[in-house]
């Protein structure tokens, strides 16, 4: 691995929002930068400079009225915000509308990237907001995945270009069957496909209650996935899931339970919080609005197949039952500023009104008058000065010091490390600290938790983009073959199937957004932290074929720390890759402090031969 000469980071205006629940330090990089075909996407955009300090709570409030329709033109003297009790200062006020037809007209399209240039960084035309659909295939028999899907389809001949939709379906993993698009062929095009079929995939039946655990785990590190997906998505997201019910174990309070007390004591164990459903999705500022797929039930007693002769106690369980999953979604829904619907077949009408109910709203945001991070929940109350108005918004946060985690994190590692007889850190230079320092490449990707880094590197996961990068992958001019009994060259970990057969090596040069990387500065003056880049290459089938994985020491002084944020940091690798068969690369980076992802996933056959740089 080579950390490279810094190139020009080309993502103007790029808000990197380190949240803790809702809370942020907003930090915006200057003005214009040089244009570049190396480094990160450029937007093409220049911004202004801005700069807050104070720690800020943001949030989405929708106000509508007593028939459901969006409330315009409010100001910051309508609004009135307390936290715990305590009122708060509105620091900023700004309203979001769906795009007509002469705003749609007036965006440009993403500039192209340069050949052979991959990134996860997904602009959309609309940031004003996002829909996300997610079909539970795990809540729904087949007659109902069948019917929705259907709906699905009938909706998206009809939608109006503009909203940009993404296409998840949830069976024993949270699967991407489109990203955010907001051409109605696209989405119309994944949603006919084979990806969207039905599914009759379920966790092993066993007991109700080994059932109900396997569920939970998979709606945890499925939401941890999905959240990792829409972090790099600017505005609101709202998520519309349909399902016709939630685990047990997130009906009281979906939120009070989201950080648990051992998140303190380590902050790796959040993967290991089954309450974290909410936690991926708070980051992202996504609004759940629950749908009832089951539609309008009839009482078993009512069907015609009973013929009258149901027990009407059967008739009370049933709607026992239903009004207390309802309940569950209007909770869940509320919580988190959305809205919950069920009792109706018009799924498709559901889905255009949730559309429009989530694409107008108001960002509010104010610097909270209480400065303990100790890490509370606190509750959020807004109030409209207009009568018979209904609001919408997320009902609290968590007040984590990220800071704090980071550098407990950063002490256990380098006290593990230190035992091992290493150092975590290189020394650095106070006059110029230098970024070349790292521990080296090695053939295997670390054990992380599940849902965590590894699980992002697997072929066809959900691509991350909690970390913005690009990569630049060249094809060697020349096909290499061994010698059967010839030991493999350095830094060439092909599995042991592969070692006699011809491959070519592959130079990959990848930029990582160094916003979003946990850097954290010391007394010193040091910026520190630590970044794993990784490469995997696999078969069609989903095999590891080969692997590299880099780990990067970072140490910047105050005077170099800007141009890394400017520049982004470079990495190049080369990667052997097979010359016969079907493969993919999968490239990541993972900030270990923050524990920020961004991976992006190539086809070998989309890079065109050329010469090795």
């Amino acid at each position: 691995m080579r950390l490279s000469g810094f190139g020009s980071c080309g993502l103007k205006g790029l808000f990197s929002l380190c949240l803790s629940a809702a809370v942020c330090t907003l930090a915006l990089s200057t003005g214009t930068q040089a244009q570049t075909t190396t480094a990160m996407p450029d937007t093409g955009q220049s911004v202004p400079t801005l700069s807050i300090a104070a720690r800020e709570v943001l949030l989405d409030v929708v106000v509508t009225d007593k028939d459901g329709q969006p409330v315009t033109g409010l100001t910051a003297a309508d609004f009135s915000v307390s936290e715990e009790g305590d009122a708060q200062k509105l620091t900023h006020l700004e309203e979001h509308r769906p795009l007509d037809a002469a705003a749609l007209a007036r965006m440009k399209a993403a500039p192209a990237m340069p050949p052979n240039t991959f990134t996860n960084f997904m602009p959309v035309e609309n940031t004003n907001a996002s829909t996300v659909v997610l079909m539970d295939a795990l809540d729904q028999n087949m007659q109902t995945q069948m019917e929705l899907r259907q709906q699905l389809i009938d909706y998206l001949k009809h939608m109006q270009p503009g909203t940009p939709i993404a296409l998840f379906q949830l069976d024993t993993e949270m699967r991407l069957i489109q990203g955010f698009s907001a051409d109605p062929k696209v989405l119309l095009a994944a949603a006919e496909s084979k990806r969207d079929m039905p599914s009759m995939i379920k966790p092993s039946p066993g007991s109700r209650d080994e059932y109900q655990r396997a569920r939970r785990e998979i709606l945890r590190s499925g939401f941890q996935m999905m959240g990792r997906y829409l972090a790099g998505f600017p505005g609101r997201k709202n998520l519309v899931w349909f399902t016709g019910s939630i685990p047990e174990s997130y009906r009281t309070d979906p939120l009070s339970s989201s950080f648990g007390r051992s998140f303190h004591d380590d902050f790796s164990l959040l993967e290991e919080d089954q309450g974290g459903l909410m936690d991926a999705l708070t980051l992202s500022r996504v609004a759940v609005y629950p749908v009832d797929a089951r539609g309008l039930e009839t009482p078993p007693q009512f069907e015609a197949s009973n013929n009258g002769r149901g027990s009407p106690f059967g008739g009370v369980r049933f709607v026992g039952s239903h009004v207390m999953e309802h309940m569950d979604l209007d909770s869940m829904a509320e919580q988190t500023g959305g809205k919950a619907f069920y009792n109706t077949n018009g799924l498709k009408q559901v889905l255009a009104r949730i559309v429009d109910n989530g694409s107008s709203y108001y960002t509010l945001a104010y610097a909270t008058t209480n400065q303990k991070w100790e890490g509370q929940f606190r509750n959020i109350k807004v109030t409209i000065a207009r009568p018979a108005v209904k609001v919408q918004y997320r009902k609290g946060y968590y007040a984590v010091d990220r800071a704090k985690q980071e550098q407990r994190l950063l002490a256990a590692m380098a006290k593990r490390k230190a035992k091992a007889g290493g150092n975590p850190f290189a020394d650095a230079d106070d006059d110029a600290a230098k970024a070349e320092d790292y521990a080296g490449d090695e053939g295997a990707l670390v054990k992380h938790p599940k849902g965590g880094f590894e699980a992002t590197m697997q072929l066809g996961a959900i691509p991350p983009t909690e970390v913005i990068l690009t990569a630049r992958i060249t094809e060697g001019s020349t096909v290499v073959k061994l010698d059967k009994k010839a030991a493999l060259p350095a830094d060439n970990y092909l599995v042991a199937d592969y070692k006699g057969k011809p491959f070519r090596t592959y130079h990959v040069h990848v930029v990582a957004d160094a916003r979003a990387l946990g850097l954290t500065r010391g007394a010193d003056g040091i910026h520190r932290g630590t970044v794993e880049f990784v490469t995997l290459v696999f078969d069609q089938t989903g095999h590891q074929v080969n692997s590299m994985k880099s780990t990067a020491i970072l140490n910047f002084t105050d005077a170099r720390y800007p141009a890394l944020l400017k520049t982004g940091l470079p990495v190049d690798q080369e990667i052997a890759v097979p010359v016969k068969g079907n493969y993919f690369l999968r490239v990541g980076v993972h900030d270990v402090a923050s524990d920020h992802i961004g991976a992006i996933e190539i086809p070998v056959d989309a890079v065109r031969a050329g010469p090795q740089t």
